[in-house]
C-alpha cells in the first residue's frame, strides 16, 4: 500500500524538515575537524608554540627592572660675575646655541662668557639691575651632558642594578620609540623625602636615582625635563 504525504493544518503536503540557518551542518563541521587525521598534530603545536611565548615572555619580564619615574636631565650651568657691577648688554637669549668661550653678557666691567658649548636656556634681561657675584646672569646646559635619570625604590631590584647595564627607555613625548643607553651610575644616597612617619605608620621605601648615558648626538630630539620611563637589563 503506497504512503501518502503527511498534510498540514490546510490539507497540503509538507517536506521533510531540513536544517537552515547560519548554524545549519554546524555539528558535521565540528565533526569533520575533530576527524582529521591533522588534529592532534595541529593542536600539539598550538600547545607547543603557547609554551615557548610564555616561556620567552616570563624570562623577559625576569630580565629587566622597570623605572617608571625617570626623566631627561641635563645639569644647569649658572654663569654670574666675579664681582659686583650694574647689568650690561645681553648679546643671547634663550634657545640660542653658544660655543665655548663666546661673549654672552656684561656687568660693569666684566665679560660674561660660555665656559663650554651648549644652549642658554634662561638670561637676566635687566639692563641697569645691580648684579652681585651670587646672581646668575645667564643660565645655561651642555646637551653632551644630557642623561636620563630614574628613581627605583630600594625593594624594587636596586641590588641588581650596575654600571654598564643596558637601558631601553621611552619619552612621554614621543610615545612608544625606543632609545637605547646604559647604567652610568647608582646614586649612593637615597632621595630626601617630605613625608613624616610616625612609629605605626608603615615603613618608607627609599629612593635612589639611576642614571644612565645615551647618544646625545643620535637623539636630537631629546630635551632637558622630558617625561621617561626606564628598563634595565640585568
Amino acid at each position: 500500500m503506497a504512503e501518502h504525504p503527511k498534510e498540514g493544518h490546510e490539507g497540503h503536503a509538507t517536506a521533510p524538515h531540513k536544517e537552515t540557518g547560519p548554524f545549519a551542518g554546524g555539528k558535521n563541521v565540528i565533526s569533520s575537524i575533530r576527524q582529521h587525521p591533522l588534529m592532534f598534530e595541529i593542536s600539539l603545536i598550538i600547545v607547543v608554540a603557547f609554551i615557548i611565548g610564555a616561556t620567552l615572555y616570563w624570562n623577559d619580564f625576569q630580565s629587566k627592572i622597570y623605572i617608571e619615574k625617570a626623566q631627561i636631565y641635563a645639569p644647569i650651568i649658572s654663569l654670574s660675575p666675579d664681582a659686583p657691577g650694574t647689568m650690561g648688554r645681553l648679546y643671547v637669549g634663550e634657545g640660542d646655541t653658544v660655543a665655548k668661550g663666546q661673549k654672552l653678557a656684561e656687568v660693569g666691567d666684566q665679560a660674561i662668557t660660555a665656559k663650554t658649548a651648549g644652549v642658554v636656556v634662561w638670561v637676566l634681561d635687566s639692563p641697569g639691575q645691580y648684579v652681585s657675584p651670587q646672581t646668575p646672569v645667564v643660565k645655561m646646559i651642555d646637551p653632551t651632558a644630557m642623561r636620563v635619570v630614574g628613581r627605583l625604590q630600594e625593594d624594587k631590584g636596586l641590588s641588581d642594578v650596575k654600571p654598564g647595564q643596558k637601558v631601553i627607555f621611552t619619552v612621554d613625548a614621543f610615545g612608544s620609540k625606543q632609545y637605547v643607553g646604559s647604567v652610568e651610575s647608582i646614586s649612593l644616597t637615597s632621595r630626601e623625602s617630605d613625608i613624616v612617619f610616625s612609629i605605626s605608620d608603615k615603613r618608607e621605601e627609599k629612593e635612589f636615582e639611576v642614571t644612565a648615558l645615551f647618544d646625545t648626538a643620535a637623539y636630537t630630539e631629546l630635551k632637558d625635563g622630558m617625561s621617561a620611563k626606564m628598563w634595565v637589563y640585568k
